[in-house]
């Protein structure tokens, strides 16, 4: 498992570019929700793959859903996404 750290360092090795705003969205919705690194990073690649791009309201307000609704993993998060609509 990678810290949500080592996560945003592998996306931008991958190309992805994250600014100082993108990742102060990372970190406050990480404290505001109390979130797992688990659950910050698949919110993360979550965002990127429904917005083609790091959208900070969507992250943080998908976060909170994620949060609310008891999901803990990856494929939790993957499956609640699928569920909402947001991926096919």
């Amino acid at each position: 498992m990678k810290s949500t750290e080592e996560y945003v360092r592998f996306l931008e090795g991958k190309g992805f570019t994250f600014g100082n705003d993108a990742i102060g969205f990372i970190y406050f919705g990480k404290r505001y929700t109390d979130a797992s690194d688990i659950l910050v990073n698949a919110a993360i690649e979550l965002t990127l793959k429904v917005q083609k791009n790091f959208d900070g309201s969507f992250y943080i307000s998908f976060l909170e859903n994620l949060k609310q609704n008891g999901i803990e993993t990856r494929n939790g998060a993957i499956s609640f996404a699928m569920e909402q609509g947001l991926l096919k």
